[in-house]
């Protein structure tokens, strides 16, 4: 079908696709799309009905938010900027793929499609800021909203993946700083560099606010016993971004607890590589946080940053928007891993990446819009099945047995 530029047929095609459900890829496939026999014609097809299949299925979670929140400002820009990319994306489901102008086209479009969408996660905190500042929180609605941005951040994920390895693998160039990646995927990605990276520069915002920072202590365990590093098949900036967030969060903490104290103790990370896990510890000494916090640090309505406006360089860089460890949590579960936190209140942290060691086990995980993601929007407030403690302690003296 034609699809004029006008957006007043968007809920016909958003209806239409979201009746498919998404198709997981492998990192296998990933890498099968990029490599020797990369055809951009099949990628093409592939993805001119993949993307709005994934944007369609979203888009119709977004409308499922509550009325309060769709209707911020912030909330209202980031739906028009995904209509409008479904809809330029719907103008090449005609076009002829053994045309070269048509595939040139299709990359510049991929390339402005993922431009217009940089700014979504700030966006989107930001209308979440003035849905809390203008109505009372309920417990429903945060748990609504804690599921809606969880699946709506890891779709995000993983449409960006999907235009990233398109448009770096077929605009005719090869990455002069990493000529073996294939898109944004490094088949031997040294963990133990990632680490390296991420801590330095982590390292060098510390320094810069703090005037100090501590040292890390690298370890790696291979159960192979090669002596080699270790590497796996995975997408560098996506553990970067996971251990980046983990050391600025290790880092603030250790030298808040240790302020009066001549040497900050190490941050040690460990690297193990077993059959199935390839598992990444980072362990501070930072002072822990209680137990029944640890859920909050991954909610997005508890995060304590307000969210600064767009392009503000007055933050304290070690705060950030809030939302860095549960998007670092999605980027973990995106290929089937994990990101899990483990305290000690009163001693320090120990926050863990699980990965998957293969690359036939690192698959998409993506949400798909159903009767079940349905029934998780619907409010309900039922009474918990378990006692609530009172406060106040119990007064035994009306319980006298009578004589």
């Amino acid at each position: 079908f034609r699809c004029s530029s006008s957006f007043s047929g968007a809920p016909k095609h958003i209806e239409h696709f979201s009746k498919f459900s998404p198709s997981p890829l492998s990192m296998k496939q990933f890498l099968d799309f990029g490599s020797i026999n990369a055809c951009e014609k099949t990628s093409f097809a592939f993805l001119r009905q993949e993307l709005p299949v994934r944007l369609s299925n979203i888009m119709k979670e977004i409308n499922l938010l509550p009325d309060k929140l769709l209707t911020t400002p912030s909330v209202k820009m980031v739906q028009g900027w995904y209509v409008q990319s479904l809809m330029e994306l719907l103008e090449f489901l005609d076009k002829n793929p053994d045309d070269h102008k048509v595939l040139g086209e299709f990359v510049d479009t991929l390339v402005t499609i993922r431009n217009r969408h940089n700014d979504v996660v700030p966006t989107m905190a930001q209308g979440v800021i003035e849905y809390k500042e203008a109505f009372p929180q309920d417990v429903a609605t945060n748990q609504n909203i804690q599921y809606f941005l969880d699946r709506f951040y890891m779709s995000r994920i993983s449409i960006r993946m999907l235009i990233n390895q398109h448009t770096l693998i077929f605009d005719g160039t090869t990455n002069p700083v990493h000529p073996n990646t294939i898109g944004s995927i490094d088949p031997h990605c040294k963990v133990g560099d990632v680490v390296q990276d991420a801590f330095r520069s982590a390292k060098m915002l510390c320094d810069q606010y703090y005037l100090c920072s501590p040292d890390v202590i690298l370890q790696e365990m291979n159960l192979k016993k090669t002596s080699h590093p270790i590497t796996i098949v995975y997408v560098p900036s996506h553990l970067y971004h996971m251990l980046f967030e983990l050391f600025k969060n290790a880092m603030r903490a250790t030298i808040e607890t240790h302020e009066s104290s001549k040497n900050l103790p190490p941050i040690k990370v460990m690297v193990s590589l077993g059959d199935e896990d390839l598992t990444i510890k980072v362990s501070d000494q930072g002072g822990g946080v209680a137990f029944r916090r640890i859920e909050n640090l991954f909610s997005y309505m508890y995060s304590t940053a307000p969210a600064p406006p767009i392009g503000d360089q007055k933050r304290p860089p070690l705060a950030g928007f809030g939302y860095g460890l549960p998007i670092s949590r999605l980027y973990a579960k995106y290929f089937q891993g994990d990101l899990q936190l483990y305290s000690m209140e009163g001693y320090g942290t120990d926050a863990v990446i699980y990965l998957k060691a293969l690359s036939t086990d690192s698959i998409e995980r993506l949400p798909v819009y159903n009767k079940t993601a349905l029934k998780n929007y619907k409010m309900s407030q039922e009474a918990d099945d378990w006692c609530v403690p009172s406060k106040e302690p119990l007064d035994l003296s009306s319980y006298k047995v009578t004589k």
